[in-house]
């Protein structure tokens, strides 16, 4: 390897030891000349190309095969060159100010027109001094951009360094069981130990700082706040907080909500306000190290989501409040799963501080694998135990005859889950993949984080808005009084606005399952991500590659499940508050739930990265298949489509067709269900209820009418009869007043008089009982009156033996 350190070696004497020494003119002062012989001159026309020279031969190394030692020197050199040309520049800025002073003395040049001329040594002084002005900024702007190269160049040579560094901790690295893993505990590598006694050095100068004379009580009263604040300030704000829920706070769920919530909350804030305090109590000087600095600000994010992990399973458990427990969890298990969450708290931020030590020092592979391995261990030692306590809390119930609360299916998966997660990590552990074990560990709390933060929230939301806009509470009733409007309407406002709240959540929570991870994405950067995306960044081009596979894949039962959600909740919620009818409603459910699936389907192929003007062979085919084989399934689509907007007929009318008659109890894509008195099912496709005559019979809310035929011998009292007909009539509640009843004289024949009785009844479906009613009160009443109907007549003819002779030949009528 080409040693680029000898070529430094020239000129970081004279880049020390550097002042101005630029030779002006002859007439320069004295005491300027003198300062200059004093001083040892450099050309910065022979250094500066010298500089550029090593900056393309590191380049030239970086870009051949290197491992990470040579790496390490690459970019310590680039840092080197980087700062020789900065002090460089530095060095030029003097005399390219003295040159400036020294043309402001000269003064411009006269205009031609102004009548004053100088003389030609003046001319040529200013000439002179001018063209080594602009010489000198040339040669300053040139090492400017040394420097500023030399700096990319050491920030792209850290990146490969950790490019390389993790395609080697993605292979695997030895398990965890062998005496590879366990080494730099025994013997450290020699620039680990370096590094590491370094940077233990700068936080022991930056403690030593914070302990000087001056700064002694500030670091005591900041110590002392952050203890306050962990202590006392998160007692007695929980306190407060579950103070205002019990008074101020309407009776209902939104009380447990907002005190969960406030326990999360408080916790998170201690947390974090405790680190913030510590931190200023050591580093709120302005000569700490840079990297100090970093490292600091490193762990206050890890502080936020510690604070989180200890405040959801404060809040989840509620120990110090039983009766107000949110999940249906046992005392038994809640105490016994007490110790977790600020365990997993204190092991997330000392493994993070670690990994935030390597990552400052820059730590050689061993030593990261072995930092990662321990937090992986740890962390899924600790999730087994969770569930293996929770069971073993549960059978002890069991067993001592107090049976535990039933679980939901929901609970049992995310219990299953973190089973298998857990031994997952083990066993990557035990095999060798440190990596993959301390990615699923990490995952595993970021979903934990993520899901728990969900629960809460969406409780919250639901309780908040149940409680704003019901009439019960002070609020409710204010809006209901100020805007005159009913009780549902604002139960469907309540309803709507807890949807929009929880699909808010839902789309926040798959945005940060796809774009974070833990100790990868801060709250700040996952808004932000949220931003972009409602932009539309990132969905410029999209193309078929795996991870949008999986996204697509994700995409699809995420819409999937959120369009039936949003289904369920338009069928059972929302729009059963409404004024609408049951048809009504159900061809909207039935519109939105084709449209959603037309919508999801193409929002996943377009995740997958299909791109729709590359499929004309496609459409073309499709177009030849519905000429031909799906002639008759688009037609009874375009049907169906026109039934669910038009109209003409809608689910619950009685309608008959073909002979069939029956209510419709469905509008499908391709055909429609007609149920039978018989409370069998007909299948009716689509195209016949448009390109037939059917017969609506309850469209338009039309009545129904009730018609009975009788025929009364000839030697009746057509009076008497009608008036007793028009009782019966009016006397069965289902015959409506208006219009009266009505008696008709239909026909006289030689079998008696044919009257016709005719009634109202409100629906179509009353027809068939109130015409069975009608019937058994009319023959009681005939009865009753001593009245018969006409008997029919019927003539029989009979053949039997006669005598020969006789005139009708053996026949008779009867």
């Amino acid at each position: 390897m080409f040693k680029l350190r000898s070529l430094f070696t020239p000129f970081l004497l004279l880049l020390v030891l550097m002042t101005p020494a630029l030779s002006l003119a002859d007439d320069t002062t004295a005491p300027a000349q003198q300062e200059e012989d004093a001083a040892p001159k450099v050309n910065p026309s022979v250094e500066l190309p010298k500089m550029q020279k090593i900056l393309d031969k590191i380049k030239g190394q970086v870009s051949g095969d290197t491992n990470e030692n040579q790496l390490n020197q690459l970019n310590e050199m680039a840092l080197e060159l980087s700062g020789n040309a900065e002090t460089l520049g530095q060095a030029l800025v003097p005399q390219l100010q003295q040159l400036d002073a020294q043309l402001a003395v000269l003064g411009p040049a006269p205009k031609a027109d102004s009548g004053v001329k100088e003389t030609p040594e003046v001319t040529r002084k200013r000439a002179t001094l001018e063209s080594q002005k602009s010489k000198l900024a040339d040669q300053i702007k040139q090492a400017d951009g040394i420097k500023n190269g030399a700096l990319v160049l050491s920030s792209q040579i850290v990146n490969l360094r950790r490019d390389q560094l993790k395609n080697q901790l993605a292979l695997n690295s030895g398990s965890i069981l062998g005496p590879r893993f366990w080494a730099p505990l025994v013997s450290r590598q020699d620039l680990d130990g370096e590094k590491i006694s370094d940077f233990v050095g700068e936080l022991q100068d930056t403690a030593a700082l914070s302990w000087e004379p001056g700064w002694r009580m500030g670091t005591v009263g900041w110590l002392l706040a952050a203890m306050l604040v962990m202590t006392l300030g998160r007692r007695y704000s929980e306190e407060f907080l579950a103070w205002v829920s019990i008074n101020k706070m309407p009776e209902g769920r939104l009380r447990r909500s907002f005190l969960a919530a406030a326990i999360a909350l408080t916790t998170l804030m201690a947390v974090v306000l405790t680190y913030n305090f510590m931190a200023l109590a050591f580093t709120r000087r302005d000569e700490v190290s840079a990297d100090v600095q970093d490292f600091v600000e490193r762990l206050a994010q890890v502080s936020v989501y510690c604070g989180l992990i200890a405040g959801l399973g404060r809040a989840f458990l509620s120990t110090r409040r039983p009766s107000w427990r949110l999940p249906a969890i046992s005392n038994e298990v809640a105490l016994a799963l007490k110790p977790f969450p600020p365990i997993t708290a204190a092991l997330v931020f000392i493994f993070q501080t670690a990994e935030s030590f390597n990552y400052t020092v820059g730590t050689s592979l061993n030593t990261t694998i072995f930092a990662n391995g321990l937090t992986a261990l740890l962390i899924g030692s600790t999730g087994l135990a969770i569930s293996m306590r929770t069971n073993r809390v549960r059978r002890r119930m069991a067993q001592e005859g107090n049976p535990p609360e039933a679980r939901p299916t929901v609970v049992g998966l995310v219990q299953l889950a973190l089973t298998l997660t857990a031994v997952a990590v083990l066993l990557s552990l035990i095999i060798g993949y440190v990596t993959l074990a301390r990615f699923l560990s990490y995952e595993l709390i970021w979903c934990g984080i993520l899901f728990g933060a969900f629960y809460f929230l969406s409780h919250l939301v639901n309780d908040g808005c149940e409680s704003l806009f019901s009439v019960s509470s002070a609020t409710g009733k204010r809006l209901q009084t100020s805007l005159n409007i009913d009780e549902r309407y604002l139960q469907q406002a309540a309803t709507l606005l807890s949807a929009l709240g929880k699909t808010v959540l839902v789309g926040f929570v798959a945005l940060a399952l796809l774009n974070g991870t833990f100790a990868s994405s801060t709250p700040i950067e996952l808004i932000q991500k949220v931003i972009e995306f409602w932009g539309g960044k990132g969905l410029e081009s999209l193309n078929i590659v795996p991870a949008h596979m999986v996204n697509a894949i994700l995409c699809l039962v995420v819409g999937i499940y959120v369009l039936r959600s949003v289904r369920r909740w338009l069928d059972k919620d929302f729009l059963p508050k409404t004024t609408m009818d049951i048809g009504m409603r159900v061809s909207l459910v039935t519109l939105f739930s084709n449209i959603g699936y037309v919508l999801v389907i193409l929002l996943t192929l377009s995740i997958m990265g299909l791109q729709w003007n590359k499929l004309a062979w496609i459409v073309s085919a499709l177009s030849v298949g519905i000429g031909f084989g799906l002639q008759e399934i688009v037609k009874n689509f375009i049907s169906g489509l026109i039934l669910l907007t038009e109209r003409p007929v809608k689910v619950g009318d009685l309608v008959s067709i073909s002979g069939i008659e029956g209510d419709i109890r469905r509008i499908n894509v391709r055909a429609t269900e007609i149920q039978l008195g018989d409370k069998s099912t007909v299948i009716v496709p689509n195209s016949q209820l448009i390109s037939q005559n059917v017969r609506n019979a309850t469209m338009g809310n039309a009545q129904g009418v009730v018609t009975i035929q009788l025929t009364f011998p000839l030697d009746i009292d057509p009076v008497q009869v009608r008036e007793l007909l028009l009782e019966v009539y009016r006397e069965n509640e289902r015959i409506l007043e208006t219009p009266e009843p009505s008696v008709s004289f239909k026909d006289l024949t030689p079998g008696g008089i044919v009257l016709s009785v005719t009634g109202n009844v409100a629906s179509q479906r009353q027809i068939a009982g109130a015409k069975s009613d009608l019937l058994f009160d009319i023959l009681t009443r005939l009865r009753k009156e001593g009245i018969v109907l006409s008997t029919p007549q019927t003539m029989i003819i009979e053949r039997r033996a006669v005598p020969a002779g006789t005139a009708n030949d053996g026949e008779s009528l009867v």
